[in-house]
């Protein structure tokens, strides 16, 4: 089969990151007989860069006519450092939510028997923890009207914003998720403050009764987050609106030992996009040294829920199994640091394990 996949390598270590998915996508396209077409497209600072715009026209076309888009990230430490700049990578990051219809961002969290030794919990809380954050993508503080600061630069403001179609559809998925999974749907908010969040609860509470075997639970993000780390095998799926979401699936890395490990996929009304979770980590572009496993686990899930090959995804994931097994791993993962395997080593090693 003949595939499109919009490659979005964006800023930071993102090049370097998607280059180790391309090397395991182009090695499944051998091993399974299909044809993998990437397009390369700007985004972020990079398009900034070069066209003045973090999400430019062209790369919002490349991804709308693409089978799937695979994205690496996006940031730099020159707009970071400049309160004052007009505009930013991480805009190009929000249009292409917006235009897109990014509206759900799945993050599971698994560990890996080999690894637990890296995560700073006791091994008896992380071994067998199993969970999947889904975040509203398109909604809240991040996108709310009116934002701004007042002309003397001493006060700013952000405006929170949530319909009840945004929550619906949102918690539709959720609950499909966990009925798949052990059916258990854990609801994060902060009803007790949040004008927002005590819509999220009640449009909830309404949903709740058509998906009679799903146990449901409503969890303050304060709470939640301490129970991430207190007892994190309670989880199985989170749903939490955009700004509550971002945090909590960045800490829940914490449970693996690394954020280069985690997922993600962003479900859309046009496509889906599928990235790591990690962030351009700029401090070490370039020196070959990020871990790509975020980015190829990233391709899994497109093979499996982007471009339907269950088989070809299980072979991914296998292939990463015994990466990880093998310890062909990259410095922040290694259990001797002096033999930690670069990013482009272990782009190589899977791809050639994958043609065994």
């Amino acid at each position: 089969m003949n595939f499109v996949i919009a490659t979005l390598p964006g800023d930071g270590i993102g090049p370097e990151v998607v280059n180790q998915a391309v090397k395991v996508l182009s090695a499944i396209g051998k091993k399974f007989g299909h044809q993998f077409e990437f397009r390369y497209s700007p985004v972020g600072a990079t398009a900034i860069d070069a066209l003045g715009d973090p999400f430019p026209e062209e790369t919002f076309q490349n991804c709308l006519t693409a089978d799937a888009v695979l994205f690496g990230a996006i940031g730099d430490p020159k707009y970071d450092n400049d309160p004052k700049a007009k505009i930013r990578p991480e805009q190009g990051l929000l249009a292409m939510r917006q235009q897109l219809g990014l509206f759900a961002n799945i993050r599971p969290v698994t560990t890996f028997k080999s690894l637990i030794h890296k995560s700073p919990l006791r091994p008896d809380l992380v071994e067998g923890a199993d969970l999947v954050v889904i975040r509203e993508l398109t909604g809240g503080i991040y996108f709310g009207q009116p934002r701004g600061r007042s002309e003397n630069l001493k006060t700013a403001y952000d405006t929170c914003v949530y319909h009840e179609h945004e929550i619906v559809r949102i918690t539709e998925l959720a609950f499909d998720y966990a009925a798949k999974r052990r059916k258990k749907l854990t609801v994060v908010d902060k009803a007790n403050v949040l004008a927002t969040s005590r819509l999220w609860r009640e449009t909830v509470q309404n949903m709740t009764p058509n998906y009679p075997d799903i146990e449901v639970n409503y969890m303050f993000v304060d709470n939640a987050a301490m129970q991430l780390i207190q007892w994190p095998k309670q989880f199985d799926v989170i749903v939490t609106e955009n700004m509550f979401g971002d945090i909590l699936s960045d800490e829940s890395s914490v449970i693996t030992g690394s954020l280069g490990l985690l997922p993600s996929a962003s479900v859309g009304t046009h496509t889906s996009v599928f990235e790591p979770i990690h962030g351009s980590y700029p401090q070490a572009a370039g020196k070959n040294i990020a871990n790509p496993i975020a980015t190829v686990l990233s391709a899994a899930i497109l093979l499996e829920v982007g471009l339907g090959l269950v088989e070809e995804a299980k072979a991914v994931r296998a292939a990463v199994d015994a990466s990880l097994e093998a310890q062909m791993v990259t410095e922040d993962i290694a259990f001797n640091k002096s033999k930690a395997s670069s990013t482009s080593g272990v782009g190589d090693w899977l791809h050639d394990f994958l043609l065994k």
